[in-house]
């Protein structure tokens, strides 16, 4: 699963970020965001071109309202307010892996799911 923060890595070529969206695809292990998240990195196409071969790999989930609704609810119950780290702690799978900046709120977010044993990486 990847946050906004694992879309800019790789907008911003950092190595170890397509090192592991490489793994991920030799080892056909689906790379999946939401749209929101996709929509909170993506400003320049023309500049972005690295941003948009990454994300042919990337499976872009809708964001529909029953999601977004679940999302409220979850951010009520943690205290956090960003609703696109709460869709994608919802989407989340108990054997998935978190990229994500945010670490602390998307922690707390799996936690409130019982979620604990996602592993929740910095870029």
């Amino acid at each position: 699963m990847l946050d906004a923060g694992a879309l800019i890595a790789l907008d911003r070529n950092v190595a170890s970020m397509w090192e592991r969206v490489a793994v991920a695809v030799r080892s056909e292990q689906p790379i999946v965001t939401h749209a929101g998240i996709v929509g909170q990195v993506w400003r320049h196409p023309a500049r972005q071109a690295r941003l948009a071969k990454a994300l042919k790999a990337v499976e872009v989930l809708p964001v529909t309202a029953e999601l977004a609704r679940a999302s409220g609810l979850l951010l009520a119950a943690t205290r956090r307010d960003d609703v696109h780290d709460a869709a994608l702690a919802l989407l989340c799978e108990s054997d998935d892996v978190m990229i994500t900046s945010d670490t602390d709120d998307l922690v707390a977010l799996l936690a409130e799911r019982g979620m604990q044993s996602v592993d929740v990486l910095s870029p």
